[in-house]
C-alpha cells in the first residue's frame, strides 16, 4: 500500500519579501521589457518583478532554488523552474533579470536557512554574481539585454570588472540610495560585440 505524503508547503518566512530593490528592479524592467521579449528572471523569490511582467511580454519563466520561493511564486501565475540560476535551461531569452544575493557574508555569520540564499554574496558580496555571469552567454539572444541589481556593498567597480570578463558592456540605467547610505544600481549589460 502506497504511503500517503503530506502536501508541501511554503513557508513566506523563508521567502524574500520584496523591498526597495525588488521596487527598483520592476520599475526599471517595466521601462526596458518589450512585448516581443522572451523574458528570465532569475531568484524569482516572492514573484512580486515577474507577476508584473507576466502581460508585457511574450514569454516569461523564472527560476529559484528554494521550493519555498517556487511555490509561491507560482500561485501567483508565474511559470517557475526550481533550479540552480539558469542550470538546464536553454535559451535564447532576449531580457534576462536578476536581484543576486548580494550581502558580504563571512562564512561564520551563515544561518543555513533557506532564506539565506536570497541574502548571502559569499565573503565579497559577489559570489553569485560571478557564477551568473558565467551561465548567461549561453542562454541570451544576439541582442539580449541583462538587467543585473548590484549594491555599493559589491564594490560596483568590481562587478564591472567581471562583466567584461565574461563578455558583456554595462551601463548603469537607475539606481536608489536607501536606508544606511546603501546605493542600488541597475546594470543594463549587452554582449559585447
Amino acid at each position: 500500500m502506497p504511503q500517503s505524503q503530506t502536501p508541501f508547503q511554503a513557508d513566506s518566512s523563508q521567502v524574500y519579501q520584496p523591498a526597495e530593490d525588488s521596487f527598483l528592479l520592476l520599475e526599471t524592467a517595466k521601462q526596458e521589457v518589450r512585448s516581443s521579449d522572451r523574458v528570465l528572471e532569475i531568484g524569482v523569490g516572492s514573484g512580486y518583478v515577474s507577476s508584473g511582467l507576466l502581460s508585457s511580454c511574450r514569454l516569461l519563466i523564472a527560476t529559484d532554488r528554494n521550493p519555498h520561493a517556487a511555490a509561491i511564486a507560482h500561485a501567483t501565475g508565474v511559470p517557475v523552474v526550481l533550479t540552480d540560476l539558469a542550470a538546464g535551461l536553454c535559451g535564447p531569452f532576449d531580457l534576462i533579470l536578476f536581484n543576486p544575493p548580494y550581502l558580504p557574508t563571512d562564512p561564520a555569520e551563515r544561518i543555513d536557512d533557506w532564506l539565506e540564499l536570497a541574502l548571502d554574496g559569499g565573503p565579497s558580496g559577489r559570489d553569485i554574481i560571478a557564477r551568473f555571469l558565467q551561465q548567461i552567454p549561453g542562454i541570451i539572444s544576439p541582442e539580449g539585454r541583462v538587467l543585473l541589481l548590484i549594491s555599493s556593498l559589491t564594490e560596483p567597480d568590481e562587478v564591472g570588472n567581471l562583466v567584461r570578463k565574461n563578455g558583456f558592456e554595462s551601463c548603469t540605467v537607475a539606481e536608489e540610495r536607501v536606508d544606511g547610505g546603501e546605493l542600488l544600481m541597475i546594470l543594463r549589460l549587452t554582449p559585447c560585440r
